[in-house]
Order: C-alpha cells, then sequence, then structure tokens
C-alpha cells in the first residue's frame, strides 16, 4: 500500500450537497484541477470515498 495519496478535485461542487462541499474543504481542496498530498490512512480514505465522483485519486 502507498505511503501518500495525491487527490485532484476534477469536477465542480457546484450542486453538491453541503457535507460534500465541507469534505472537499477539508481536504484543501479549493479550485477545480488542484492537487493536494496527504498520508494514505484511515481517515482521508474514509473523505475521500465520500467524495469519490469528485475527485480522482494517485497512489504515490
Amino acid at each position: 500500500m502507498a505511503n501518500k495519496l495525491e487527490v485532484t478535485l476534477t469536477k465542480s461542487v457546484i450542486g453538491s450537497k453541503p457535507t460534500q462541499r465541507k469534505t472537499i474543504e477539508a481536504l484543501g481542496l479549493r479550485k477545480l484541477n488542484q492537487t493536494v498530498e496527504h498520508q494514505n490512512n484511515d481517515a482521508i480514505r474514509g473523505m475521500i470515498t465520500k467524495v469519490s465522483h469528485l475527485v480522482t485519486v494517485k497512489e504515490i
């Protein structure tokens, strides 16, 4: 299993539920196509699962 994850916001949060918007914000994503790095742990994996239709994930 990879140590870090690259999370990229690929779809807009316009029209999404408020909890999904807060999750995107908590991941540190603000603009479309912005990429952030996170540690690969259960908390981050759960957040990614919640907004999987809005983001793409790459293991690094």
